[in-house]
C-alpha cells in the first residue's frame, strides 16, 4: 500500500510532464546556419585589368565602379564602325534625295542631241547639199571634157611624130584623173539622193531611246528596293556600333546594388576571361537561415518566427518564412533535432528582418517554430 502511494504520484507527475512537453509551445526549435546571397560579378568580354577600385569588406552602392579593364583596340573598332555607318547613312541620304538638277539637265541635253541626230539621219541630205553635189559633178564633167580634148590633141601630134612622149603621158594621166573625179562626184550625188542607211537610222533611234530612259530614271529617282537595301545597311551599321558600345560598357564592372565586397584577388595587369566571375559580393541586408522542418510541424510562407543566434544567446531576432519546399527529403543529421532525424523533413528558408549589422553568414541559429503565425 505504501508502495502504491509512492508510484501513483510519480505516474501523475510523469503524465503531467508529458502533457506539458506536448502542449508547450515555447521550446520547439530547429537548427540552421545563417546564409547570405552571393553575387559573382564579372565582364562579358574579359581583358586586362586597368584599375581596381575596391577592397575586401568595402561597402559599395548600386552602379559603383568596381574594376576597370583596358580597352585594347575597342576604341579603334568603334571609330571604324562609326565611319562605316556614316558612309552608309550618306549613301541612303543620296538615294532618298535623288539626282541633282544639274544631272537631270545633262541627261536632257543628251536626249535632245540624240533626237537631233535621229532627225538628221531620217531627213537625209538637204536639197541644197544635193545641188552642190550636182554642181561638183558638172565641174568634174567639164574637167573630163577638157582632159579628153587635150588628150586628143596630144595624141594627134604624137601620131604625127610632132608631140613628145612626155606630153602624151601627161595627157593620158590627166584624162584618167578627170574621169576618176567625175566618178567620185557621181557616187557622192547618188549616195546623197539615196539617203541615210537604215542601220544608221536604227542605231540613232536606239540611242535616243536610251537617252530618254536615262531622263525618266533621273526624274523618278532611286528605286524603292535600293532605298530599302541602303536603309537596311544603315540599321546593320547602327547595330554594329551599338554592340561595340555595349562591349565598351563591359570594360567597367559595376555593382548591381547595395552590397559588400566579400572576396577579391585582383591586381592591375591581371588577365580575366570573358563571362567569368572575378568578384564576390554579398547583400548584408538579406540574411536568411536554411533549415529543415519535420513533416509533423506545419509552417507556411509568410509566417513570423523568432530566431536565436549562438553568438547572442540572450537576444531574439525576428524572422519571416520565405520559402517552404514542396518536396520532402531526408537531410543530414546535423540539420535537424535528434528526435526527428528519422522522419521526413521539408527545407525552409527564414529571412531575418533585423540584426543585419551584427549577424554574419555562417553563424549557427535556432528557429523557434512555436511562434509561427
Amino acid at each position: 500500500m505504501k508502495r502504491l502511494l509512492i508510484v501513483i504520484p510519480l505516474a501523475l507527475l510523469a503524465i503531467a510532464a508529458l502533457y506539458w512537453s506536448q502542449s508547450s509551445s515555447g521550446n520547439y526549435r530547429i537548427s540552421g546556419i545563417i546564409e547570405v546571397d552571393e553575387i559573382r560579378v564579372g565582364s562579358r568580354i574579359g581583358g586586362r585589368v586597368a584599375q581596381v577600385h575596391i577592397l575586401e569588406g568595402q561597402r559599395v552602392t548600386a552602379g559603383q565602379a568596381l574594376v576597370e579593364l583596358e580597352p585594347f583596340d575597342l576604341n579603334e573598332r568603334i571609330a571604324e564602325a562609326n565611319s562605316a555607318l556614316a558612309a552608309r547613312r550618306s549613301a541612303l541620304a543620296r538615294l532618298q534625295a535623288g539626282f541633282r538638277e544639274e544631272e537631270k539637265l545633262q541627261a536632257a541635253a543628251r536626249r535632245d542631241r540624240a533626237a537631233a541626230t535621229l532627225a538628221r539621219l531620217e531627213a537625209g541630205a538637204r536639197p541644197l547639199e544635193i545641188q552642190i553635189l550636182r554642181d561638183r559633178l558638172a565641174v568634174a564633167q567639164a574637167d573630163v571634157d577638157h582632159a579628153q580634148a587635150e588628150y586628143e590633141r596630144v595624141k594627134r601630134l604624137f601620131e604625127g611624130a610632132v608631140g613628145a612622149t612626155q606630153e602624151m603621158d601627161d595627157a593620158t594621166r590627166g584624162l584618167a584623173a578627170a574621169r576618176a573625179r567625175f566618178a567620185a562626184a557621181d557616187d557622192e550625188l547618188k549616195l546623197a539622193v539615196e539617203g541615210t542607211r537604215p542601220e544608221e537610222v536604227a542605231e540613232a533611234r536606239a540611242a535616243l531611246a536610251d537617252a530618254e530612259a536615262a531622263v525618266q530614271m533621273m526624274q523618278a529617282g532611286a528605286r524603292k528596293e535600293d532605298i530599302a537595301e541602303a536603309r537596311s545597311l544603315v540599321e546593320s551599321g547602327e547595330s554594329a556600333v551599338a554592340a561595340l558600345q555595349q562591349q565598351r560598357t563591359e570594360l567597367t564592372v559595376r555593382s548591381p546594388g547595395e552590397c559588400a565586397v566579400e572576396a577579391t584577388d585582383l591586381q592591375p595587369g591581371d588577365l580575366i576571361p570573358a563571362n567569368s566571375p572575378v568578384l564576390t559580393l554579398v547583400d548584408p541586408a538579406r540574411l536568411f537561415i536554411r533549415a529543415y522542418i519535420p513533416e509533423n510541424r506545419a509552417v507556411n510562407v509568410g509566417d513570423r518566427v523568432s530566431v536565436r543566434i549562438d553568438a547572442y544567446p540572450n537576444r531574439r531576432f525576428a524572422g519571416e518564412v520565405l520559402f517552404v519546399s514542396r518536396r520532402g527529403e531526408f537531410t543530414p543529421n546535423n540539420a535537424q533535432t535528434p528526435e526527428e532525424r528519422s522522419k521526413q523533413v521539408f527545407r525552409i528558408k527564414v529571412l531575418l528582418q533585423e540584426g543585419h549589422d551584427a549577424l554574419r553568414a555562417g553563424m549557427s541559429a535556432d528557429v523557434f517554430l512555436d511562434q509561427a503565425k
